[in-house]
């Protein structure tokens, strides 16, 4: 089955009692059992609700693997990935990943005793020599957030094999419609499902997906012990979303190539972060391991000041200024004041974060409205 017909199809089924075509959202806590302990499956909606196991195995199709776990954020996703850790084991982590991972590892996590090293992972080696006895758990990005560098997914896998590491992927950025990193060697895929799967900025929701029977066993335990589940209406909007997700990511895609190079031939602008410009140093990277290059870009501006780049953000008349990213409507958001503040500016700036880097999510308008609105801005 290809892609396009998974995302209408793959794990979904008509309604047994009435042949509806949409799933239907089963808004119950509870669940009638014929004797105690006998029941059709579903007890309790923390462990089990048939419209998450719908939500779940379209996932799981989506992204080839066995199994799917959807949480009530991204960040309770990968918060689940984190449980799998024990004190004294140690982390390797994309340098200028998402500002909410990081801080959820450096003051949650790094409180239990695990220890975390941030590198960059566009340079492989920088993998290998943090690799020790006690590295347990490999953390990539790609593209990352926000300055869209590329890893090379196949031989960040084959290092963490040869090492016995588990690799978890965050594919946020990429949707499983660009990238599959199961496919390319991880053990987990991690999904803010809030962002390209639901497309439609109205659900918040995370997701994990793998093939290991073992994983699985684990993870689900974590879900329904700490129920940090997604309620049936959640699940429902983001099957809802996921039918029209190729379609969506087929223009996010197009319109985000024409505002890079817009954007590139600027004379305010010196640097633009998209991996489908020819000079990105990771293009050929992403050529090779993703169907197309995305909808997400950054860029910084000649006058590298926050004043800059505020007074920028707040002349555009389309874009809308907000946290978040991958919905139909283009958003705009400055990482050092927004996504990113809660990691340290010496931090940001070591992985190369400027204050005028400017992070745009390209909807599906019109993209002549759109580059009109940044030139406006631009004054």
């Amino acid at each position: 089955m290809k892609f396009e017909t998974k995302t209408i199809h793959a794990g979904v089924h008509s309604d047994p009692a009435t042949g509806a075509i949409m799933t239907p959202i089963y808004q119950t806590s509870t669940y009638a059992q014929s004797a105690p302990g006998v029941h059709k499956g579903y007890e309790y909606s923390r462990t089990h609700n048939p419209t998450r196991t719908a939500l779940q195995d379209n996932l799981a199709a989506l992204e080839s693997g066995k199994w799917g776990l959807v949480f009530a954020s991204g960040m309770a996703a990968t918060d689940t990935v984190a449980k799998l850790l024990k004190p004294n084991d140690e982390v390797i982590a994309s340098n200028d990943l998402y500002g909410g991972t990081y801080r959820i590892f450096t003051k949650v996590f790094q409180d239990y005793g695990i220890k975390f090293h941030f590198v960059d992972m566009s340079n492989l080696d920088n993998v290998e020599a943090k690799i020790n006895s006690k590295t347990k758990l490999i953390c990539a990005e790609t593209p990352t957030n926000p300055l869209l560098k590329i890893v090379d997914l196949r031989k960040v896998a084959a290092i963490a094999k040869s090492h016995q590491i588990l690799l978890a992927v965050d594919n946020t950025f990429a949707s499983p419609y660009l990238q599959n990193p199961l496919a390319l060697g991880a053990d987990l895929v991690v999904h803010s499902a809030t962002k390209y799967i639901g497309g439609h900025s109205d659900v918040v929701m995370g997701a994990i997906c793998g093939n290991s029977n073992e994983l699985f066993e684990k993870l689900s335990f974590i879900q329904n012990s700490c129920g940090a589940v997604p309620g049936p209406m959640d699940c429902f909007l983001a099957i809802r979303g996921i039918k029209t997700l190729h379609v969506r990511m087929e223009r996010h895609c197009q319109n985000a190539s024409k505002v890079a190079n817009f954007l590139i031939n600027h004379p305010k602008v010196s640097k633009v972060y998209y991996p489908g410009l020819a000079n990105h140093k990771g293009h050929e990277i992403a050529k090779n391991q993703m169907r197309d290059f995305g909808g997400m870009l950054s860029f910084e501006l000649k006058d590298d000041s926050v004043q800059a780049a505020h007074k920028f953000l707040s002349s555009l008349k389309i874009f809308v200024l907000a946290e978040s990213l991958g919905g139909v409507e283009s958003l705009a958001g400055h990482p050092a004041t927004m996504t990113h503040a809660s990691i340290p500016k010496e931090e940001r700036e070591k992985a190369g974060l400027k204050d005028s880097l400017i992070r745009l999510s390209i909807g599906i308008e019109n993209v002549d409205d759109l580059i009109e609105d940044l030139s406006q801005a631009m004054g």
